[in-house]
C-alpha cells in the first residue's frame, strides 16, 4: 500500500506528526509512504509568505493571532473564505498526488486536508482521507466533508467536532502520533548521573527556544536563585541569541546547577530524566512530553489552540499554568509538593496513546479496502 503525508511547517508539531508516522511505517510494515510539505509543492512563494505570517504573528502579535483564530473558527464569510482559497490551489497540489498515486492519503495541517479534500470533491482524487488534528482543540479550518476519518488527541474533542457537524462515526480519539522513543522508558538516574546531576534532587527541564530572550532569562533567574533544591536542564533549540544569553548566565553561577544545551535530536532522554517541564504548549511537545509521563509548567500560551492544549492539561490535572507575576514561587512551590508532582505525573502515565500509530494503520487498511499488515 502506499501511504502519502501531506503536511506544512507553519510550526514544528505539524512536520513532527507526519515524521513519527512515516518512520513508524518505514521501520514497522512493507508499505511504501512519502511526506510531501504541501505548501511548498504547491508555490514556494506561497510557502514563505504564509509561514513567515505565522512565525510573525505567533512571536510578536500573540493577541491578534488569537482574534484571527476564533474569528475563522466561527459560521461566517471570513472563515468560508479560507477554504475557497485552499481550494483554488488544490489544482497545484493534484500533480505531486496523480505522481504518487497513494492508497491512502493522511494529513497533519488544515490547508492540506481543505486542498486534498476540495480535490476529493471535484473527483480527482479517490484514495480514503484520514486528517490528524495535531492540537487538543478542533477548530474548523480542519472540517471537510469529503475527510473520511479525524485521528483527534482525545476524547473530549468529540463534542467540538459533532458541533461542526462531524459525524461520531468519523472520530477516532487515537492520540496525537508521536515518535516511539518518546514512549520508551528510559533509567532517569543513570542519564541525571550521565549529567553530572543528582537523581535524588528534583529536575526542571526548559524548553525555552520559543520563548522571548529577556523573558525566559529573568524567568530563569528567579527560579535558580530560590532557596529550594533544583537542578535544571535548558534547551534553546536553534536560538542561538537564547543560548548564548543563557551561557552567560550560566557562567555567572545563578543558584541552581544547570546543564545548557543547544540542539539536540534526543529531546526524549531529558524530558524521561526531568520531573518538570516548563514550556509553552504546543500540540507536539504537549503529546510528547505525555508520552514520558512528564508533568508540565505551561507559560506563554498563544491564543487559540495552544490555549486549547493548556486547558486540556489544566483539566485533567497533567500541568499548572504560570504567570509572569508568580513564577519562580509557583515552580518551587510544587517541586516541594511531591505528592501533588506525582499525582500529575500518574495522570500523565493513565492517558496513555502508545498505540496511536498502530491504530491508525489498521484504520486506514479498513479504509482503503486493503486489510492489515
Amino acid at each position: 500500500m502506499k501511504i502519502m503525508l501531506l503536511t506544512a511547517a507553519t510550526g514544528g508539531g505539524h512536520l513532527r506528526a507526519a515524521n513519527a508516522v512515516e518512520e513508524y511505517i518505514r521501520d514497522n510494515t512493507g508499505y511504501d509512504v512519502i511526506t510531501v510539505d504541501t505548501l511548498k509543492a504547491v508555490n514556494r512563494l506561497l510557502d514563505k509568505t504564509v509561514c513567515d505570517s505565522y512565525l510573525f504573528m505567533a512571536k510578536k502579535a500573540p493577541a491578534l493571532f488569537g482574534r484571527l483564530y476564533k474569528q475563522t473558527n466561527k459560521q461566517n464569510h471570513f472563515a468560508n473564505l479560507v477554504p475557497k482559497l485552499s481550494g483554488l490551489f488544490s489544482n497545484l497540489l493534484l500533480p505531486t498526488i496523480e505522481a504518487y498515486g497513494p492508497d491512502a492519503i493522511i494529513t497533519t495541517h488544515p490547508f492540506a486536508t481543505e486542498m486534498a479534500a476540495a480535490l476529493k470533491a471535484d473527483g480527482l482524487v479517490s484514495a480514503p482521507l484520514i486528517c490528524i488534528i495535531t492540537d487538543y482543540g478542533a477548530h474548523r479550518a480542519y472540517i471537510a466533508r469529503e475527510v473520511d476519518a479525524y485521528v483527534v488527541a482525545s476524547q473530549d474533542m468529540l463534542p467540538e467536532l459533532a458541533a461542526f457537524g462531524v459525524p461520531e462515526g468519523k472520530v477516532y480519539p487515537f492520540g496525537i502520533p508521536v515518535h516511539g522513543v518518546f514512549f520508551d522508558k528510559s533509567d532517569s538516574a543513570m542519564l541525571l548521573r550521565q549529567l553530572n546531576f543528582d537523581p535524588q534532587v528534583p529536575t526542571v527541564l526548559f524548553m525555552a527556544g520559543s520563548f522571548g530572550v529577556s523573558n525566559i532569562i529573568r524567568l530563569y533567574r528567579e527560579l535558580a536563585a530560590t532557596a529550594v533544591p533544583m537542578q535544571i536542564i535548558v534547551i534553546t533549540g536553534r536560538n542561538r541569541r537564547l543560548y548564548e544569553a543563557f551561557e552567560k548566565e550560566v557562567a555567572a553561577g545563578a543558584g541552581a546547577p544547570t546543564r545548557l544545551l543547544y540542539f539536540t535530536d534526543e529531546v526524549e532522554k531529558y524530558m524521561h530524566a526531568a520531573d518538570l517541564l516548563v514550556t509553552k504548549p504546543g500540540g507536539l511537545t504537549v503529546s510528547e512530553a505525555l508520552a514520558c509521563n512528564l508533568p508540565m509548567a505551561v507559560f506563554d500560551a498563544i491564543p487559540g489552540q495552544e490555549e486549547d492544549n493548556a486547558n486540556f492539561l489544566k483539566t485533567h490535572d497533567m500541568c499548572v499554568r504560570i504567570q509572569k507575576g508568580n513564577f519562580a514561587q509557583e515552580i518551587s512551590s510544587l517541586l516541594q509538593e511531591k505528592r501533588r508532582l506525582q499525582a500529575m505525573r500518574e495522570n500523565c502515565a493513565g492517558f496513555d496513546k502508545s498505540q496511536s500509530i498502530p491504530n491508525l494503520l489498521a484504520l486506514i487498511a479498513r479504509l482503503a479496502g486493503k486489510g492489515e499488515g
